[in-house]
Parts: structure tokens; C-alpha cells; sequence
């Protein structure tokens, strides 16, 4: 069955690609949140984390960002709001698992097509963006 482009088709996809990534955090002692956080951490290199809690509470719309900072700094994964190398090495062995997992659905994909959807959800980001902070 086919789902027609808007909100349910990217919930669809979200959700399966979710399945996945929980598949890939077991035995980590990572869930999906935390992974957020790790990934955020990692794009931002250099935020403290007062900073890292309010890019998670932006990106992610967490409702406990500073919490989520707080478990990964007491597990030696953050400090400062920074990957440890524990956690920069933690991060990379899952993004290989994830990488391998994922590799499938990604490797055939035309270019152009790719361009495209990358467009086209950036797109949807800043406008979903805009609608709710108009709710505030």
C-alpha cells in the first residue's frame, strides 16, 4: 500500500526509521532521546551545556533536555555539554551499526532524488518550525 505525501507518510517513515534505530542502541544502555542527545553533542561541538538542553529542547522538542544532559554527563558520555571520548567513541561504533543497518535503503537512491527529499523536508522543518512557534 502506498501512503499519499503529508503528515502520515513522514510519520510512517519516521516511526519505521525509529524501529531501526532502537534495534541498533540494544545493549548499549542508550534509548532513543539519549542517542538525540549524543548526535546533538556531536554536531555542536563546541556549547556547554545550558546550550546543548536548549538546541535538544529546539531540534527535538524534548521536554527534559537538561535531565537527558544530566544522565549522559553522570554515565561519563558529556562533560560541559561535550562528547567525552567515551562518549565520541560510543556515538561512532553505533553510527557504524546503524550505517550497516540502514545501508539498504539508501544506496540505490538517485542523486537527484535524494536532493530533492533533502529540499523538500529541510522545507517542512522550517515551516512546522513556524507554526508552532506562531502557537506560543
Amino acid at each position: 500500500m502506498t501512503t499519499r505525501f503529508g503528515p502520515q507518510l513522514i510519520g510512517e517513515t519516521e516511526k519505521t526509521l525509529n524501529a531501526m534505530l532502537c534495534r541498533a542502541l540494544e545493549g548499549s544502555g542508550l534509548n532513543e532521546p539519549q542517542w538525540v542527545t549524543l548526535r546533538v553533542a556531536d554536531q555542536l561541538d563546541s556549547v556547554d551545556g545550558p546550550a546543548l538542553a536548549a538546541a535538544l529542547a529546539d531540534r527535538a522538542h524534548f521536554t527534559n533536555p537538561a535531565q537527558l544532559v544530566d544522565q549522559l554527563t553522570e554515565r561519563g558520555l558529556l562533560d560541559g555539554g561535550r562528547l567525552t571520548t567515551v562518549g565520541r567513541d560510543l556515538l561512532r561504533s553505533l553510527q557504524a551499526v546503524i550505517t550497516k543497518m540502514t545501508a539498504p535503503i539508501w544506496h540505490d537512491l538517485a542523486s537527484e532524488d535524494v536532493a530533492a527529499a533533502e529540499r523538500l523536508l529541510n522545507e517542512i522543518i522550517c515551516r512546522s518550525r513556524l507554526v508552532l512557534d506562531a502557537q506560543h
